[in-house]
């Protein structure tokens, strides 16, 4: 028999090859890419959260005091005063007679030990009771009085109320919770988690999902995970007394957005009183537009620019044991500037990827991460008369952590008409001699905040500009006698 099994294990071994470097095994959710003890990848999984996500909490600097889930719950909580009254077990009215964190009891580790991530992970871990206490952090999904979720460090415990601990809080950063870790995803956030505010009267929202489809406009295909938004809206016109009455015909802009959004989170820890070796925060997905301008839009001396909706989502990262809160906000616009000389009617659309965020490094701290690939196709153009007009659909993004406003972007999709020459005639027959050309272009700006400090970072003395993404290419053009 020992014979027998000694030669099974040699088999095993000799008809079974070690995974490549390049292609290490796949982490489940909630659980280390290789939960082995004297394993060095202490990589932990992102995923989008599950539903019911469980409170996670840590206590650093002491024996147990690695995060981990709890029935803990947020009860309430006042963002002026920093209280905040914790439930325990997920129940109101008695204190729980759980024992502290720090006494062993059956469903906590003995002292000196720490629940490993494979342990804290989601559908893997029994969730560990224990009353708040001083010194304890808490990550919590959007609860009461804490709509954008709570990230905080108990540093007083002022007693018991029918709903829980009332407890007093100051803010804590991430790597009080994740401490050695690392950790690096991307969520796409689901359509159908957006707030959002239709500003303007003709306004038109689509979004599908499996088995859960919202369709607007018709005749309108939106992928799996995309959301559209279409509108339509007047733009102020200008007269001109030396022009005729033609060239001041009204203005108007009628156009489409589609975006699938993602969340990028990225941290490489040293240790939950240490820096990070590394963060990023981001938001970057698919984009697809397409808008029609035509007319005589008004003179302005600077670009007008009209918000037609805004958009909110609080998607929650799992990573780990770990709720991770991502504030997202988009707000959609129409810009137009122009010298009001110049008439067109100009089809434009567009398609592409963005990716607006920030990293940290040791060694040059944060620094801004900006992209946009587009291409755009005409579909009709015409320009009379001679000046310049410029028209963008575009969107101004915010993400950030717990409430913080990390990034701040500002994608600008573009068309570019101008002519120049000159134009001559009487009695409604005119002559134009000259050039025209129509460019398609996009534009991507931005900043970070000095709210990223969130990951355990140095604290930002300024607003860094994300670096500016200017990119121009010609749609048509020529010239006219």
């Amino acid at each position: 028999m020992p014979a027998l099994a000694a030669s099974a294990l040699l088999l095993a071994a000799g008809c079974s090859s070690p995974p490549s470097q390049a292609d290490p095994p796949a982490a489940t959710a909630g659980s280390r890419a290789d939960a082995s003890p004297d394993s060095t990848d202490r990589s932990l999984t992102v995923a989008a959260a599950p539903a019911g996500t469980a409170t996670a909490t840590a206590r650093p600097g002491s024996a147990g005091g690695k995060a981990h889930r709890t029935k803990l719950s947020v009860s309430s909580y006042d963002g002026k005063t920093g209280r905040a009254v914790i439930s325990s077990n997920g129940r109101t009215g008695k204190p729980s007679s759980a024992p502290p964190a720090s006494s062993p009891t059956a469903n906590s580790p003995a002292p000196g030990t720490s629940p490993s991530a494979s342990e804290a992970g989601p559908g893997t871990t029994p969730e560990t009771p224990h009353r708040t206490a001083v010194g304890d952090v808490i990550a919590s999904a959007p609860a009461p009085g804490a709509p954008e979720g709570l990230l905080a460090k108990v540093t007083k415990v002022i007693g018991e109320t029918p709903e829980g601990t009332e407890v007093q809080t100051e803010p804590a950063q991430l790597n009080a919770l994740l401490g050695d870790d690392t950790a690096k995803g991307s969520v796409p956030v689901a359509p159908a988690d957006f707030d959002i505010d239709e500003l303007l009267p003709d306004v038109d929202v689509s979004w599908s999902r499996t088995r859960d489809t919202h369709i607007g406009p018709e005749g309108a295909t939106v992928p799996l995970g995309s959301l559209r938004l279409d509108v339509r809206t007047d733009l102020p016109s200008v007269g001109n007394a030396t022009a005729s009455a033609s060239a001041s015909a009204s203005a108007s802009v009628e156009g489409f957005v589609q975006v699938a959004p993602q969340v990028d989170f990225r941290y490489g820890g040293q240790g939950t009183g240490s820096t990070p070796a590394s963060a990023y925060l981001g938001v970057s997905g698919d984009w697809t537009s397409g808008w029609a301008l035509k007319g005589r839009a008004g003179a302005s001396a600077a670009p007008t620019r009209i918000p037609f909706a805004t958009l909110h989502a609080d998607p929650v990262l799992q990573v780990g044991p770990v709720p991770v809160v991502v504030n997202l906000d988009l707000t959609l616009y129409l810009r137009i500037s122009g010298d009001g000389k110049v008439t067109v009617d100009v089809e434009q659309n567009l398609k592409g990827d963005f990716k607006a965020g920030g990293t940290f490094g040791l060694g040059q701290g944060w620094t801004p991460v900006s992209s946009a690939d587009m291409t755009s196709t005409p579909v009709k153009t015409t320009i009379t008369s001679a000046g310049s007009v410029q028209a963008a659909l575009g969107a101004e993004a915010t993400v950030g952590l717990y409430g913080s406003v990390g990034v701040v972007a500002d994608l600008a999709p573009y068309v570019r008409g101008e002519a120049t020459g000159t134009v001559t005639g009487t009695d409604d027959v005119f002559t134009f001699d000259g050039s025209w050309a129509v460019h398609g272009g996009v534009d991507l700006n931005g900043t970070l905040r000095l709210q990223l400090s969130v990951f355990g970072t140095p604290v930002l003395q300024r607003n860094i500009p994300l670096g500016s993404v200017h990119r121009e290419w010609k749609l048509a053009g020529g010239e006219t006698s």
